[in-house]
């Protein structure tokens, strides 16, 4: 998954970025209204949490913005505003949740889940293709009912081929995914790190569920299973 976090409290960003780079979630920052629009536009993030003191423009003003180009990317503001109008005006704006701070983690990451859980983004926590289960909020992945040891990297990896279960990757959108290179960056990256990645969940194995498409990119899928 890959977020967006705007937040003008360096502290508070840290503690943010930090803990979702823990859970193998990626993130971009920003600390202004204005770019947290252009930023949202050009990428599509899997979640934005929100800040509303923000330079540029105020963060209910950015997140009418966002909603009015159409983008419905969930939205969580996290914020030390705590009367009943400020979150009821966040809610009437767009926000799909309210966090006040001071915050903890742990129940961030829950709200998170459940968040995404209602949504299109992630419809379970945990995915299954022939035999390889990843669980994205457990962060663990198991192959053959043994416990695959993925590095953070190679586990945001996997997530996002599951995913995308079926479907055809170009390397430069893995790339912009997992570590938020551009289409004219040097991707030889991606090879290397797929085939780590390979490596474990592929090679001690008869049946192999990554597959190179040549010239684009590659794909995760079972082809044994009966099509539909």
């Amino acid at each position: 998954m890959y977020f967006l976090v705007v937040e003008d409290e360096a502290r508070a960003a840290a503690q943010v970025q930090k803990g979702l780079a823990e859970m193998s979630i990626m993130s971009d920052l920003t600390n202004n209204g204005l770019e947290a629009v252009s930023m949202a536009q050009k990428k599509e993030y899997d979640l934005i949490i929100l800040d509303l003191m923000l330079p540029g423009i105020n963060g209910l003003e950015a997140l009418k913005r966002i909603r009015g180009l159409g983008i419905s990317t969930p939205v969580i503001i996290l914020t030390a505003r705590d009367s009943v109008h400020d979150r009821v005006t966040g809610l009437q704006s767009g926000a799909d949740d309210y966090l006040v701070k001071p915050f903890s983690f742990s129940e961030l990451m829950a709200r998170i889940q459940a968040l995404l859980r209602r949504g299109a983004v992630v419809q379970q926590d945990e995915i299954r293709v022939a035999d390889l289960v990843v669980n994205f909020f457990a962060h663990r992945a198991s192959r053959g009912g043994k416990r695959l040891d993925l590095t953070p990297k190679e586990f945001a990896l996997l997530s996002l081929l599951i995913r995308r279960n079926g479907e055809v990757l170009p390397r430069s959108r893995i790339a912009e995914r997992i570590w938020n290179l551009g289409f004219d960056s040097n991707l030889k990256i991606v090879d290397v790190k797929m085939g780590n990645l390979r490596a474990k969940v592929d090679e001690p194995f008869e049946k192999k569920l990554i597959h190179t498409v040549r010239g684009v990119g590659y794909v995760l899928e079972d082809r044994d299973a009966p099509q539909e």
